[in-house]
């Protein structure tokens, strides 16, 4: 079987402020039926805007499409991410990511799903001084 969907057919939405911090709009594209178990989002992210602190059960890639982001895995590095950068984040790995404060940033984030869940958020966000130290490139 092959399957198109057709521009604007998956609609987006915004980032829930239980999961984000700022403005963030997320498009599916896609989720794919079993046995496959791969899921794939253009994420957008607005000058300071991110994720709360969470985990992938079979680990996430991120591709940047445009801006600057940063990424940083809990007790780790504060690392700064620009357009054609890919970033392997391994199974249970906890971590956040999103754009710089200054500027925006666009990926396309990839995980697969395991036992139907690809994502486990945690109720914390990420502190403003976590948020704004400098990053490493």
């Amino acid at each position: 079987m092959v399957e198109v969907t057709p521009a604007g057919a998956r609609p987006a939405t915004h980032g829930s402020p239980e999961h984000f911090t700022g403005t963030v709009v997320l498009t599916p594209i896609v989720s794919a039926p079993a046995p496959a178990t791969v899921q794939s989002v253009l994420v957008r992210f607005a000058p300071g805007a991110r994720t709360f602190w969470h985990t992938h059960p079979l680990g996430q890639t991120l591709h940047v499409v445009e801006g600057v982001g940063r990424v940083q895995e809990r007790g780790g590095p504060l690392r700064e991410i620009r357009a054609g950068d890919s970033v392997w984040i391994a199974p249970g790995v906890e971590h956040w990511h999103g754009s710089a404060p200054e500027h925006p940033m666009t990926h396309v984030a990839f995980q697969e799903r395991l036992d139907g869940v690809g994502v486990a958020w945690r109720d914390e966000s990420v502190t403003e001084t976590a948020y704004t130290a400098t990053p490493e490139r």
